[in-house]
């Protein structure tokens, strides 16, 4: 069975336990990593699908035999080095942690127990390698992504600045339009490379992959994680230097910079102290005495060195970077000013503040582009700073997103508050300030209070606000008029109660006809893709087939639609990546092969330090049984209907049975008083004492006890009969996925009972939530206005008085407005 990605990422994630609370997670992650390359080359060595050498000794199982050795530290460097040497072409530089240090690790015995414990993790069978063959599965690139984010977000912000977001990273490589490229001879260049994941994310837009990678970062650390990463993913040709990129660049030729089709980066943000003594006049001319970034914020020095390494009439590229840079004065005004003139920037786009693990200032992508500069009119800016959502301490963007942020590019089109053409001569008359919201006026959200609504209209309602929900009145005609009216110039007011406003919504006439079309559209896109679900075969490219799908529910959702489209999508591209993903390589690994197993509980650590074993579950109802592909539910769903209604029947009736016994203990009481504990067992042992005449009861008392015991006997004689139908069901099923269940039908279960039926819930459910919303807005609205100052103010009045009233009855001497 193919290993799922979800259970990798998190097996991988404990595995970090044997190392985590010794040390920061910006050094225990070099040890993890290493060990985790060491298991991958392994198994994919045994099936000989790696171009890197394993020397006799170096395998895993190797590093298996030296747990609980004292020189283990030291025997693992020695195994290393090896594999380092029997591979010298490609990790020759590789900078390898050292597993025998004591600082870090502890003395010999902590260091021996702690490194065995680590092995120990890699030896579990959800992190055989091997078991994934299908040809686009980046198992381990992935997991590796996923352990590099988490590792970054542990570091806290000293020392998360080696990892890139891998959502904005694809914002880049999608923008730049790297499908393009497809020679060998092409190269991909990033000058702070950091761990690689923006390397990788623009090879992996690419039509081949085989563009050449090159890149060089400050921290040999971080380099030698950039390395490990470009191997998992399958890249032996990657060039990763170690040096300072701003003071001496590793990537020249004759004297001069080399330059690249695309450069890509995300530099630290405003580096203080970036230049060496003696550098103003750049050797490399990226910058002169003139035009110098300042000493405190190194911002602009690297972008006027990736502008520099860029080739010449042809290079693109992206820079990350403060929104600083589009507005700061003095010197980098000077720059800017001078990289606007020269027509270097072909677009910016501005991001969500608190995207990055080093900083929770918002940033913007910086679009450069040297092809046709003297043919460009302009820089096309989108503001997306609002598209993001809440991701634990730090905001993430969403598929939708990215998707929108991309269309909106590839288009060049203006949108209302989002995204602008704008022209040089306006730029120029702004000083070449590129600040975006000089260009794009943000959407108005601001909650304006009306006095005079406030102080004379109870119930009525603004025009601003109403309008401020055209979005609804556009997609849905009728429905401003359904819900409003006029009440005098500007002003309107709710036709129906407030608690009748869900009602009144989803009764508008063109609501009706919008959520009507809605559902027929999402059910006609559903049966358009339903031939290519059945399609899937075993061997297939997974990471081919979502883009096809998510770009024809786009194009099948009209713009205007009551429900955002780009909501939809989000719905497809998370449902992709939490189970259809996993399933389709579970298909190109397997084919439609369902296969059952029984979930074992983990072993428990106890406080001592000591593993106590989890006992071996076995399966006793259909409950405990699980499959990945073909969930047990739609199985029984499908063929044990009435075995599951004999079973919910009888489970009724062994609760109603206990319903009855817990009632005769609670409501007869006093004839239980005597008893610490009241159960079968000693009930009935009571019983027996009255029948042998050692116990002497009424026999009021004696024939509520026996109705207690036959209530027992009655609920274990169902719950028994219950025992059996769940045994006999699980046998069923059992028999049902081994031989009753052909691949083509597990291929039309899986496709329209999971897939497909899970998506029209999710996308039947986003109008849901949009009735919500629009219930939500309105009722807000009409709280806020529904009543005046002066009407609240009588309401003090009144409920003064009524408290004066109370209080003189009580013999106190109170009157309003005495206090």
């Amino acid at each position: 069975m193919a290993v799922k990605k979800s259970q990798l990422y998190s097996t991988l994630w404990e595995s970090c336990n044997a190392l985590r609370g010794s040390m920061d997670a910006s050094q225990y992650k070099d040890y993890v990593l290493m060990i985790l390359f060491v298991k991958y080359l392994s198994d994919k060595a045994h099936q000989k699908q790696t171009p890197l050498q394993i020397p006799d000794g170096c395998y895993f199982e190797d590093f298996v035999a030296l747990k609980q050795n004292d020189h283990i530290g030291e025997l693992i460097n020695e195994k290393l080095e090896a594999i380092r040497e029997a591979n010298a072409i490609y990790i020759g530089d590789l900078t390898l942690p050292n597993f025998n240090d004591p600082a870090k690790l502890g003395e010999t015995k902590t260091r021996t127990e702690t490194l065995s414990k680590l092995i120990a993790e890699f030896q579990r069978n959800e992190l055989n390698f091997g078991l994934n063959r299908a040809a686009d599965d980046d198992l381990l690139g992935d997991a590796y992504e996923y352990l590099m984010k988490n590792f970054a977000a542990e570091s806290g912000k000293s020392k998360g600045q080696f990892y890139t977001p891998a959502e904005v990273s694809r914002v880049m490589a999608k923008v730049l339009h790297l499908e393009n490229l497809h020679r060998a001879g092409e190269t991909i260049y990033d000058p702070t490379c950091g761990s690689g994941s923006l390397l990788l994310r623009a090879l992996n837009e690419t039509s081949t992959g085989k563009c050449a990678i090159r890149g060089q970062e400050l921290d040999s650390t971080t380099a030698a994680l950039a390395k490990l990463n470009m191997l998992l993913h399958g890249i032996v040709t990657a060039q990763i230097k170690v040096g300072d990129t701003l003071n001496s660049p590793k990537f020249t030729t004759g004297g001069m910079l080399e330059t690249f089709d695309v450069c890509v980066a995300n530099p630290p943000f405003s580096k203080k102290n970036w230049l060496d003594t003696g550098g103003e006049s750049d050797e490399y001319h990226r910058w002169s005495a003139s035009l110098l970034p300042p000493y405190k914020c190194g911002d602009f020095a690297f972008l006027l060195h990736i502008i520099a390494s860029m080739k010449e009439d042809t290079g693109r590229g992206a820079c990350i970077l403060p929104h600083g840079v589009l507005f700061r004065g003095y010197a980098e005004h000077e720059i800017r000013k001078s990289i606007v003139k020269n027509r270097y920037i072909k677009g910016i786009i501005g991001l969500p503040s608190n995207l990055f693990f080093g900083t929770p200032i918002p940033a913007c992508i910086i679009i450069l582009d040297k092809a046709d500069r003297d043919k460009r009119r302009g820089i096309f800016m989108i503001n997306a700073e609002n598209g993001f959502i809440k991701d634990g301490s730090k905001n993430r963007l969403r598929e939708q997103d990215i998707k929108l942020i991309v269309d909106t590019w590839n288009k060049g089109e203006d949108v209302p508050h989002y995204a602008r053409f704008v022209e040089w001569s306006e730029i120029e008359e702004n000083d070449y300030n590129l600040n975006l919201l000089r260009y794009i006026v943000p959407l108005d959200t601001e909650i304006k209070q009306d006095i005079y609504a406030h102080l004379n209209l109870a119930g009525g309602l603004p025009e601003h606000d109403i309008q401020q929900m055209s979005v609804y009145w556009k997609a849905c005609p009728t429905l401003k008029q359904t819900l409003f009216s006029d009440l005098i110039p500007g002003y309107f007011k709710l036709n129906c109660s407030i608690r009748d406003v869900r009602q009144s919504i989803s009764g508008d006439k063109s609501f009706v006809e919008q959520t009507a079309q809605y559902k027929e559209l999402i059910t006609d896109w559903l049966n358009s893709v339903r031939a290519s679900m059945l399609a899937i075969e075993k061997d297939c490219s997974p990471k081919s087939i979502i883009g096809p799908w998510g770009d024809s529910l786009l194009a099948t959702i009209p713009e205007n639609s009551l429900v955002n489209r780009y909501d939809v999508y989000n719905y497809l591209m998370n449902y992709w990546q939490e189970t259809m993903q996993d399933d389709c390589y579970m298909v190109s690994n397997d084919g439609w092969d369902a296969q059952l197993y029984v979930p074992q509980p983990k072993d428990k650590k106890k406080k001592d330090g000591t593993i106590e074993k989890a006992k071996p579950k076995k399966a006793t109802t259909v409950y405990d049984i699980v499959c990945d592909l073909l969930p047990v539910s739609i199985v029984v769903n499908e063929y044990f209907q009435e075995e599951m209604r004999m079973i919910d029947e009888l489970s009724m009736k062994v609760d109603e049975t206990q319903g009855d016994i817990d009632s005769i203990v609670e409501d007869k009481s006093e004839f239980f008083d005597d008893f610490d504990k009241v159960s079968e067992t000693v009930i009935n042992t009571v019983l027996a004492g009255v029948k042998k005449g050692g116990i002497k009861a009424d026999k009021e008392t004696i024939s509520v006890w026996k109705e207690y015991s036959e209530l027992c006997k009655k609920k274990k004689e169902l719950a028994k009969q219950l025992a059996s139908l769940h045994l006999s069901l699980l046998a069923s099923v059992r028999d049902k996925y081994s031989n009753g269940l052909t691949p083509d039908c597990i291929k039309n279960l899986v496709v329209d009972k999971k897939w497909q039926s899970t998506l029209y819930a999710l996308f039947e459910g986003a109008m849901r939530r949009l009735v919500s919303r629009i219930t939500f807005e309105v009722t807000a609205l009409a709280q806020r206005y529904e009543n005046t100052l002066a009407g609240i103010s009588q309401d003090v009045i009144d409920y003064e008085d009524r408290v004066a009233k109370h209080l003189n009855e009580m013999g106190f001497n109170y009157e309003r407005g005495t206090i």
